[in-house]
């Protein structure tokens, strides 16, 4: 049994990312499909529940802590689609983006459109980010392509980029080992509206399970603590996809 595009682009993001050198923040360039690269930005509201109101509900969270005029650093800001809408809803916010695809970051510029003169993308993973203190961070989609050690590290370099009680807003697939197949299932039938028997979203399930390396909630949130935030707080919850909020210590 197939697996549907979506499962391919995330298969193909992981397999690349293992093979990377995090870090020295050198990539190889997972997105060499240019039909996947021209639908994502129409295709991935369809695979994430709720993409537009997480985006929304991320600028939120933010804003409590974060000024009219913040700059804010996004990593894994491939495509554009949170720095687009974070930044039409908040027009004296400026962004940092880093990520490793050239092709992504090229897909992020053309997306951006009226914003563009507000945001700075960088090819490279956070460590080619400015280490400067930001007002606030996010890294959506993209926590669950590295293993534990590359988490770790980049969520400490993060933490060190953001101001005293700046918000690190992330979200990504999250599920223990005994339930990842079934939860990511879930999440490709959710993608899939042409699977009327469920028959490819459960090799889907099946196939990432398999290759991302994916940490449980509460794995997830010790793990954001080693990194030292602090306030660590989930806020979305949608099938395989968990999201956190969290802030850097104010010591």
């Amino acid at each position: 049994m197939s697996v549907d595009k979506f499962t391919v682009m995330t298969l193909m993001m992981c397999r690349e990312m293992k093979g990377s050198d995090m870090n020295k923040g050198v990539h190889a360039n997972p997105f060499g499909n240019a039909e996947l690269i021209a639908t994502y930005a129409e295709n991935t509201p369809r695979k994430v529940p709720g993409l537009a109101d997480l985006h929304r509900m991320t600028m939120l969270l933010l804003q409590e802590q974060a000024n009219s005029d913040a700059r804010i650093l996004v990593v894994g800001a491939g495509g554009g689609l949170e720095v687009k809408a974070i930044g039409e809803a908040q027009p004296g916010w400026a962004f940092v983006g880093v990520d490793p695809s050239a092709a992504m970051l090229d897909l992020a510029r053309r997306n951006v459109g009226s914003i563009a003169d507000r945001v700075q993308f960088i090819e490279g993973t956070v460590d080619a980010a400015p280490v400067e203190a930001f007002d606030g961070a996010t890294c959506l989609l993209t926590l669950h392509f590295l293993d534990k050690e590359e988490r770790l590290h980049t969520l400490t370099e993060i933490q060190r980029r953001l101001k005293p009680g700046a918000r690190l807003v992330v979200a990504h697939h999250s599920a223990g080992r005994d339930d990842a197949v079934g939860w990511l299932t879930r999440s490709a039938a959710f993608a899939d509206r042409a699977d009327q028997f469920g028959e490819q979203a459960a090799a889907s399930g099946r196939a990432m399970a398999k290759s991302l390396p994916l940490l449980s909630p509460h794995e997830e949130e010790e793990l954001l603590r080693e990194a030292g935030f602090v306030d660590v707080e989930l806020f979305y919850a949608a099938f395989s996809f968990r999201g956190w909020v969290v802030s850097r210590s104010l010591q």
